[in-house]
Order: C-alpha cells, then sequence, then structure tokens
C-alpha cells in the first residue's frame, strides 16, 4: 500500500471527463492491473464451480464412492480456496484503487487552487470547491474500484460462454445472448439518471455555498438581525436540495428494481429451458445442476454491470466538476513566453501611476485620507492588482449607493492595472510571476491564519531557526502569543487563529513578514490593531530589523511615520509630496495641510478604538490586544463588522 497523500499528484488533462478518467487510469496502472488480474482469477474460478460439481454428480451417480468423486470434491474446494483468496486480495486492491484515485484528486484539486490565488473565488462559489472534493473526487475512485470486478466478470462471461456452447449450443447462445439484452435494458436508465445527479449535484454545491456563508458571517448577522433572513434562504435551498434528492432516487429505485427482476427472469428462463433439455436426455443431471449454477452465477456479473452503469453516471459528472475547477486559470499563466531579464537589487520599483518612487535599501510610507487608495497601490506593487481581499464582492470593489448603504460594484477598470508598474528596465508583467512573488513579498491588513504548529505558520518559507523566529517575534512584540499558545512555538494555532486576538494575529503575520526575508516587504497597515504603547515599540524594532532592506508600510499613524526613512503622500491617485515626517508635518503648503489633516486624525483617534473612515483590523480595546482567554470578547471591530456586512 502506497502512502498518502501522494508526493505528486501530477497536471491531468482538462479536455473532458473520459480523458480525466483515462489519465487518472494509466497514473495508477499498475495497482489497476493487479486489481483486475485478481477478479479475472476469481471470476473464472467461481464460474467454474458449477461446472466441476456438475461434473461431482455424474461421476457419484455414474460410479459412486470412488476415485473420480474424490478428485472432484478436491477440485470443488480448489477453487473454493481460489475464491477465498482473491476476494482478500482483491477487496484490499480495490480499497487502494479507490483511495488512490480519490485522494489523487482532492490534491489535484487542492494544489490547484492554491495556484489560482483569487481567480477561484472570481469564477467558483467557496461551497462549489469544498463540495468537489468532498464529493466529486470521492465518485471518482469509485470507478477504478468497480472495474477490476467489471472485468473479471465479463471474462469470467467469455469463459462460461464456451463451456456452455460446447456442452448444448441451445442454451449457450440463450445465455450468451441473453445476458447483453439484460444490461442493454437497465443502460436506458443511465442519460435520465445522469442528468438528474447533475441537478443534485448543481443544488448540493449552492447549499455548501450559502451554508458556509452563513457560518463564517454568523457574529455579523447577529448584530444586524439578519439571522432569520439566512435562515430563510438556507431552508429554501435545503428543500430544492430534497427535491432533487427524492428525483434520483426515483431513477435510482427503478434501476434497483430492475437489477433484481431482469436478473431473476433471466435465471428463471435458463432453468425452465435446461430442466426440458434434461427431461428430453439432451443433457445430463450433472450438466442441468452446472447450467443452473451457471445461470446464478452469471447474476454477479450483471448487477456489477449495473452497478458500474450507476458508479460511472456519478463519476461523470463529478469529474466535470472537477474540470471545471481546474480550468481556473493559474495565477501568472498570463507571464510572458521569454521573461525580462532579472532586475538588480539596486534598481527602484516605480509605479508610473501615481509617481511613486520605492528606492532601494530605504523605508517608505504611504499615506493616504482613503486607506483603500495607497492599499491599491501597496498591492501593485506585488503584482496582485486591484485590491481584492475576499474576492469579487469584496468591500474594495464596492462603492455606496446614493443612499449610501447599497454597495454597487466598481469597475476595476477605474484603478491603474499592473502595466504601468516598473521595476528597473522591466514591468511587473513582464516578469515571471515566480519571480515576482519570491522577491516581492506583499502582507496585507487582514491576516489569514491556518492551523498548524506556531512554528510551521511563521516560517512558511523553511529554513529559519528557532532564533530566527523568536527575533522576529521580538520585532513584531509578539512574546505574549508564545504564552497564549500552550507549548509556545511548538502549540497548535486554530483555524484563522481563533485562539488568538485581533492585534495577537497580526503581530504573528508581521512576524511570518519578516520572516519571509523579502528583498522588497511590503506591509499593509500593519499596526492597526494595537494600542499606542506596542504600536511604538513595533514601529522602532521594525526600522532596525529592516534598516537597508526596501520596505513599503501602508499607514497614517504618526509613530510609524516618525520611524521611517520617507513618507510619501498619496491623493487622487497620484503621490503629491515627499519627505520625512517631520517636514512633511512642518510643511505650510497645501500638500502639508492634507498631510497634517491624515495624520492628526489618526493620532486624535483612541488608540485600539477606529473611526468609521479607519482601515479594518482596529481592536476595540484602548489597553491593548483583546485577551485570548475571553471568549466574550470581539476580536474584530465595528468597521470589519460593517464592511463584511455590506460584502454580504
Amino acid at each position: 500500500m502506497r502512502p498518502l497523500p501522494l508526493p505528486d499528484p501530477g497536471r491531468p488533462p482538462t479536455t473532458g471527463p473520459w480523458r480525466l478518467m483515462l489519465w487518472q487510469g494509466r497514473r495508477q496502472l499498475g495497482v489497476l492491473a493487479g486489481a483486475t488480474a485478481v477478479a479475472v482469477v476469481g471470476n473464472v474460478a467461481a464460474a467454474l464451480l458449477p461446472w466441476q460439481l456438475g461434473r461431482v454428480v455424474d461421476d457419484g451417480l455414474d460410479e459412486g464412492l470412488g476415485r473420480a468423486l474424490w478428485l472432484g470434491c478436491l477440485g470443488v474446494l480448489a477453487l473454493g480456496m481460489v475464491q477465498v483468496v482473491t476476494n482478500v486480495w482483491g477487496h484490499r486492491l480495490d480499497v487502494e484503487n479507490w483511495l488512490r484515485a480519490a485522494f489523487a484528486s482532492s490534491q489535484q484539486v487542492g494544489h490547484h487552487v492554491t495556484r489560482t490565488g483569487d481567480a477561484v473565488t472570481d469564477e467558483l462559489p467557496t461551497g462549489e470547491v469544498v463540495a468537489t472534493v468532498a464529493s466529486d473526487a470521492l465518485r471518482m475512485g469509485e470507478v477504478y474500484a468497480i472495474l477490476p470486478r467489471l472485468v473479471g466478470g465479463i471474462a469470467a462471461y467469455l469463459v462460461l460462454g464456451v463451456v456452455l456452447l460446447s456442452t448444448s449450443v441451445p442454451l449457450g447462445l440463450l445465455v450468451l445472448l441473453g445476458l447483453p439484452v439484460v444490461v442493454a435494458v437497465l443502460s436506458l436508465i443511465v442519460r435520465p439518471l445522469q442528468k438528474r445527479q447533475a441537478e443534485q449535484r448543481e443544488a448540493t454545491g449552492r447549499l455548501t455555498t450559502l451554508g458556509a456563508d452563513t457560518v463564517s458571517g454568523l457574529r455579523i448577522l447577529r448584530g444586524i438581525g439578519g439571522e432569520e433572513v439566512f435562515a430563510a434562504r438556507y431552508r429554501e435551498q435545503s428543500q430544492q436540495v430534497r427535491a432533487a434528492g427524492v428525483r434520483v432516487s426515483q431513477t435510482q429505485s427503478l434501476l434497483d428494481a430492475l437489477q433484481t427482476l431482469l436478473p431473476g427472469l433471466f435465471l428463471a428462463v435458463v432453468v425452465w429451458a435446461g430442466a426440458r433439455l434434461a427431461i428430453s436426455g439432451d443433457i445430463t443431471p450433472g450438466q442441468l445442476v452446472a447450467f443452473y449454477g451457471f445461470a446464478a452465477f452469471l447474476t454477479q456479473p450483471l448487477w456489477t454491470a449495473s452497478e458500474a452503469i450507476r458508479v460511472v453516471t456519478r463519476a461523470v459528472v463529478g469529474a466535470r466538476k472537477i474540470i471545471r475547477v481546474l480550468s481556473v486559470r493559474v495565477a501568472g499563466s498570463d507571464d510572458p513566453a521569454t521573461p525580462a531579464a532579472s532586475p538588480g537589487a539596486g534598481e527602484p520599483l516605480v509605479d508610473e501611476a501615481s509617481g511613486l518612487v520605492v528606492r532601494p535599501g530605504r523605508i517608505t510610507a504611504l499615506v493616504s485620507a482613503d486607506p483603500d487608495e495607497t492599499a491599491r497601490l501597496a498591492l501593485r506593487l506585488g503584482r496582485l492588482g486591484p485590491a481584492r481581499h475576499g474576492g469579487p464582492d469584496d468591500e474594495d470593489l464596492l462603492e455606496s449607493g446614493q443612499d449610501g448603504t447599497i454597495p454597487t460594484p466598481r469597475d476595476p477598470a477605474d484603478d491603474p492595472g499592473l502595466s504601468r508598474v516598473r521595476w528597473g528596465r522591466a514591468l511587473l508583467t513582464e516578469l515571471g510571476l515566480a519571480e515576482v512573488r519570491d522577491r516581492v513579498v506583499v502582507a496585507e491588513s487582514t491576516p489569514h491564519l491556518f492551523t498548524g504548529r506556531l512554528a510551521d505558520e511563521l516560517d512558511v518559507r523553511g529554513g529559519a531557526d528557532r532564533d530566527a523566529l523568536l527575533e522576529a517575534m521580538t520585532v513584531a512584540d509578539a512574546a505574549d502569543v508564545l504564552d497564549s499558545v500552550p507549548g509556545g512555538l511548538d502549540g497548535e494555532v486554530e483555524e484563522k487563529g481563533r485562539s488568538l486576538s485581533g492585534g495577537q494575529r497580526q503581530r504573528v503575520a508581521l512576524a511570518r513578514a519578516l520572516l519571509t526575508g523579502a528583498e522588497v516587504l511590503v506591509l499593509i497597515e500593519p499596526t492597526s490593531a494595537v494600542d499606542a504603547h506596542t504600536e511604538a515599540r513595533i514601529a522602532r524594532r521594525l526600522a532596525d530589523a529592516r534598516r537597508g532592506a526596501t520596505t513599503v508600510v501602508v499607514t497614517a499613524s504618526p509613530l510609524v511615520l516618525d520611524a521611517v526613512d520617507e513618507v510619501a503622500l498619496v491623493a487622487g491617485g497620484r503621490v503629491v509630496a515627499t519627505g520625512t515626517h517631520r517636514e512633511l508635518v512642518t510643511a505650510r503648503d497645501a500638500a502639508g495641510a492634507a498631510y497634517r489633516a491624515v495624520v492628526s486624525r489618526a493620532e486624535d483617534e483612541p488608540a485600539g478604538t477606529p473611526a468609521d473612515d479607519a482601515p479594518a483590523g482596529h481592536d476595540a480595546h484602548p489597553a491593548g490586544d483583546t485577551p485570548p482567554d475571553d471568549p466574550t470578547a470581539p476580536t474584530t471591530t465595528d468597521e470589519e463588522d460593517r464592511r463584511e456586512a455590506a460584502r454580504r
């Protein structure tokens, strides 16, 4: 048994479900061939058992308790033992085939989604992707579990045809021609069953998406009184899934009934015809027993064939869904065939649309009255395009309607594109995405943490020792996180970092970004969820840690701005003034007034208490972060709730 998951699940074709299933079959051809060989041997042994039993009957009637009878009984025992061994190993190999294909399909979807970035949420609901892994991948695996049994049944059917024709041509033709007719009748139900299963799969995907959205926004829904609305939607969609399931069950029940009825009728006809031949003396009593056993045995491959029809039908539906996910474009698929020469370490990063020049080896801060404006600019520096923190329906792509409450889509074309971001002589779009991701790291304002060891959460690129981890945590002033997580660096972080406060999550994300050792590090509001004292410590330590390294910080905090090398004031999508924090604060021109308006507003806001236009992520606790052991304390803010509610 090979260990799972596989080191490399491969890159499957996406031209069609049959092509996908054939490709996966070739990937596990060894196990598939072994299971098929075992199934053929086991089914042929089972098929020959009635023939051997018929010989025992005739030998016993003719010669009594003699040598021929004992040899015949030993033959029956040998065929039975072959069946026992092949059944054990056949089941083992069938399960391995099922698991190999199912887990490979799950891995393929998972690996592909990680390469698509946010494009997958632009094209598909989250629930659809989840259902693809949880359901469709398993359906794919069932095909490779039943295929060896189907081949074994066909082999046994052909062997029996030869035996029957050599014994009685009429009975042989009846069996050989009657069985395909039964299978053909059962296959007539395939198309309506496949159609109804596809409808049920669509409805289930929509229900999963609705459930995921409801659960993720449950706290916000309670805050705005929207629980009943979403509950009503979920009930309505549940009824649609139920109705689709009933329609599938109706067709499936008809198929199951025919699976029992048609083989039974077929068996009755064969026994009746064999009995008439035995009475007329055309066949011996032993041959009649053998014919009955043959007919009874043939119900097994017949059932396997009808079961294969059902399994393949569901697998085709599932394969189409898997292909739909795998067809989402991978981030970087628009890379040029011949990437431009890599920019040197001393080359500036220039956003031509705004006029921003990020000089190498300096810490540059971006300030704007509109935090989303500088966030979009920062994301462009990392070739991330227009700001998309949560998919196509994110708040950064929304504008308020005339009443200020109804969000309407903002055209992404209004935001200057990546085609005007230059690094040295090359545009970012002329470079390979892998190179850009390796050299430029963008840490967004809303941190995303996953389940696992804290050390693994921090060291995403690998290679950092414990001293480096602890140093990064010190720079981010996150020593209290080591106390909050049982086991410290070796402790487990819960899903989405739920055991940590908002400020702790943000500081862990900052330490994680520092540990990448990126040539260009872009930090979007890295201290928005901490109190003023913590922010001042982080600002000083961050400046020391990144001294001589290119760093961009999006912030309006005077504590952070005073620690950077250069500040760029952005208004209307353009850089209108540059200088140090103290130079801009004391400037007596219009740019100085605009700068003072932004930073003084940030300074006047109590630490940890967000203003209406503050970026998401501020904690509502002036004294510091929300204690992680307080289950009733909020870990996000009213601003986050407002944005999340608008998204929903």
